[in-house]
Parts: C-alpha cells; sequence; structure tokens
C-alpha cells in the first residue's frame, strides 16, 4: 500500500475539499474513510468534558463507541496530557493515540488500529489528527453534537451562557503559555476569564461577578463585553478600568459589581503590569514555590465608580508562573471547618507543583487537588487561571524550500 508522503498528500486534500461543506455528523464516515485508506480501522475520537475527568466518545456513523475513558490512569489520558502521541501493542496489531490540536489548545484524542505502524503511518496519522482538530473546531459552531458528546452532568443556563463567552482556555507559544479552568463546571455562574495575545503584549482578566445564578452571568457577560470593548479600542489599563466601571453602573446601578483583575504581560521583556479592582491578589510562582503575593494598591470593585486605579508592575524572570484565582478557592467552608483559606491554597501548589507538568496540565491537577482538599465541596465559584513567562525571542517558521527540482 503507497504510503508515502504523495500519497498522504493527496489523502489529506480529499479530506480537506470534503470538509468544507460537511454537514457534522459526516464527520465520523469522513475520517473512517481516511483511516481506511491507510490499513487502519477502529477509529475513535474522544474529547474531553467540561470537567476536565474524562475523554468522551463521539458518536456517529463509521466510529468505534464504548464507555468515557478517565483522563487519569488510562493510555489514552496519557496521550491527552503528554499532548504527544502514544503506540500500544494488542493483540490484532498497534492501537495509535493522536493528540487532537486546536492551535495550542488541546481537545481531546484520536485512536486508530493498525495491522502495523511505520515511519510514514504515523507522519500521515499525525497530519490527520490535526486535520480533524481543526474539523472539530470549525464544525463546532454549526452543531450541538459535540458541546452534548461533552456534557457529563446537566449544565445550569447561567453555566451555558459562561461557556459560551470563553475563549480556548489554553494557549502554548514559545514565549508564553496560559490555562484556565472554571469549577463547579456544569453550575458556573459569576466567574469569567478572557485574553489575547496581540503582537507582543498579552492580555488577560479574570472576573467575579457578585451573586449567583443567571443574575451572576449576566453581569459576567456585560463586564467581559465591555473589558474586549475597551481591550480592542486601545486604551490603557486605567482607562480600560473606567470603561468597564462605567458600563457596569450604567446597566446594573450602584449596587451590582464584579471584582477584576486586568494584567498585561509583555512576552518580550517580561514587564508585567496590572490593575486589581477588588479581586484576590495573584501569587507569584518560582520553581514550584509561592514566592510573593502581588498586592497592589487596589480600587473599588468594577461598578463602584472607584477612582483612577493605580497601575503596578513588577518584572518577571524566565519561567515565572503567575495564578489568578477567585475568591471561592479560599473562602469555601468545610462542614463546620475553617475557612480553607490562602496557607493551604500556598501548601497545595507547592505539593502540586513538581508533579504538575506544564501549565495546561499543572492548572487542572491544581484545581482538582484543591476540589479534593476542600472536601469536594464547591457552593461558589472557584476558577484559576495561570500564566507561565518563557521569554527568549520568538521563534520564527520554518519555510519550506518550494524551488522546482532542476535536472
Amino acid at each position: 500500500m503507497d504510503r508515502s508522503e504523495g500519497f498522504g498528500e493527496r489523502l489529506l486534500g480529499w479530506l480537506l475539499d470534503q470538509a468544507h461543506e460537511l454537514p457534522p455528523e459526516h464527520i465520523g464516515p469522513l475520517v473512517a474513510a481516511a483511516v481506511r485508506a491507510v490499513g487502519g480501522r477502529e477509529v475513535s475520537i474522544l474529547l474531553q468534558d467540561y470537567g476536565q475527568h474524562m475523554l468522551v466518545p463521539l458518536t456517529g456513523s463509521g466510529l468505534a463507541t464504548g464507555d468515557p475513558v478517565p483522563i487519569d490512569g488510562s493510555r489514552a489520558g496519557a496521550v491527552f496530557v503528554g499532548a504527544a502521541p502514544a503506540e500500544h501493542p494488542q493483540a490484532d496489531g498497534t492501537r495509535v493515540f493522536l493528540p487532537l490540536l486546536d492551535g495550542s489548545d488541546e481537545l481531546g484524542v484520536l485512536a486508530v488500529t493498525l495491522d502495523t505502524v511505520d515511519d510514514d503511518d504515523r507522519r500521515l496519522l499525525r497530519r490527520l489528527a490535526a486535520l480533524v482538530a481543526d474539523m472539530l473546531a470549525t464544525k463546532n459552531g454549526y452543531t450541538d453534537r459535540f458541546f452534548q458528546a461533552r456534557r457529563r452532568e446537566p449544565m445550569s443556563v447561567a453555566a451555558e451562557i459562561q461557556w459560551s463567552l470563553l475563549p480556548p482556555l489554553s494557549m502554548n507559544t514559545p514565549r508564553v503559555s496560559v490555562a484556565g479552568i472554571l469549577e463547579p463546571a456544569y453550575n458556573i455562574a459569576g466567574d469569567s476569564l478572557d485574553y489575547a495575545l496581540n503582537d507582543d503584549i498579552l492580555h488577560l482578566a479574570m472576573i467575579d461577578a457578585m451573586g449567583h445564578g443567571l443574575n451572576a452571568a449576566v453581569l459576567a457577560t456585560v463586564a467581559v463585553g465591555a473589558y474586549r470593548h475597551a481591550r480592542r479600542a486601545g486604551v490603557g489599563l486605567a482607562e480600560l478600568y473606567t470603561f468597564m466601571d462605567t458600563a457596569i453602573d450604567k446597566q446594573f446601578g450602584p449596587d451590582q459589581f464584579v471584582t477584576a483583575q486586568m494584567m498585561r504581560l509583555d512576552i518580550g521583556t517580561g514587564r508585567l503590569q496590572w490593575v486589581n479592582a477588588g479581586h484576590p491578589a495573584p501569587l507569584l510562582i518560582r520553581d514550584n514555590r509561592v514566592i510573593e503575593t502581588l498586592e497592589s494598591p487596589g480600587t473599588l470593585p468594577v461598578g463602584f465608580g472607584g477612582a483612577t486605579p493605580q497601575i503596578s508592575a513588577r518584572q518577571l524572570r524566565q519561567g515565572d508562573r503567575v495564578l489568578f484565582y477567585t475568591d471561592g478557592v479560599v473562602e469555601e467552608h468545610q462542614a463546620g471547618g475553617e475557612q480553607f483559606g490562602e496557607k493551604r491554597l500556598f501548601e497545595t501548589i507547592e505539593r502540586v507543583g513538581p508533579t504538575g507538568g506544564a501549565v495546561r496540565q499543572a492548572v487542572r491537577s491544581l484545581s482538582h487537588a484543591l476540589m479534593r482538599e476542600r472536601g469536594g465541596t464547591t457552593s461558589d465559584d472557584a476558577s484559576l487561571f495561570l500564566v507561565e513567562w518563557r521569554g527568549g525571542t520568538a521563534d520564527s517558521p520554518t519555510w519550506p524550500d518550494l524551488s522546482p527540482v532542476r535536472p
């Protein structure tokens, strides 16, 4: 069977041509047909659930289905966490697992079985997985099927609104990585986050709207919309706060507010600037230890009409991580017990850190460890957002040599 690069180019080109006007329910049959063309079978597309605990099979004609697979302790889960392909021999051939990456945001895992696997197969399957991830991300806006597959529990209306607002929860570039997680995933209401990497500046906001339920979700929606509008207008951090404050006040009046942290990081120099509007101070983590709480002169929460805020600044070192969190992480009370508190948060960070791995895995491991430490209780939203500054120079694309071959 011809599995050379020329064959692979034709196969992927056929797949790409078919995908443009393909109804979402035909992704399974199309991918299965592509896998059969390279001698493969038993195609599974496993998507991460909203709680980041399980990989859930996407159903559809041509796809192998089964029970959800736990991320922790499974072969597919190890590929998802490590974002690297793996092969596992079995009685009828070799099961190949490949991460599904939308840019650097991981959607899930593609699994296929082949009789034998060589370098041509590996190259072609790696590119196929990349194309499948792109198709899933593109078609996601046209169907509910992918959302439904990822749900392991009923979702509240407030959570539905919040998930529709969010950017991809992870981004990985040579100079900076970010990752976030929201708890409780199926009942989140007032917590939200947003970010954008514009040239050398990473913009980030973390928001905690007062109250619970639908009202908090609506309040957070306006806050995020106002933040994006002001950020895209290119205003400074102080002016950004004022714009958000005015938008919340005009829409909801003086009795409702959001706490917020707005940050800008120059990924070329490592200079961090931020404005704190009644939000818990972020934590500076170096070598897996919390070395500093980034306290700053704060201003009133957004919507209260605070004075022009003071902009705080800190110079990061390469490898530094900054953790933003909402107050639900530390204010939880176990039945009859004391508040969870910052001290236990610091201890958990330093215990989980050495085994946490890359930013995406670290924030997931930390959130799940904190949930266990709180006895599985989350009566308020408890969200985390982790930023790692790597520094260095920007990597340029490697351009292929496309000059014609001359005899």
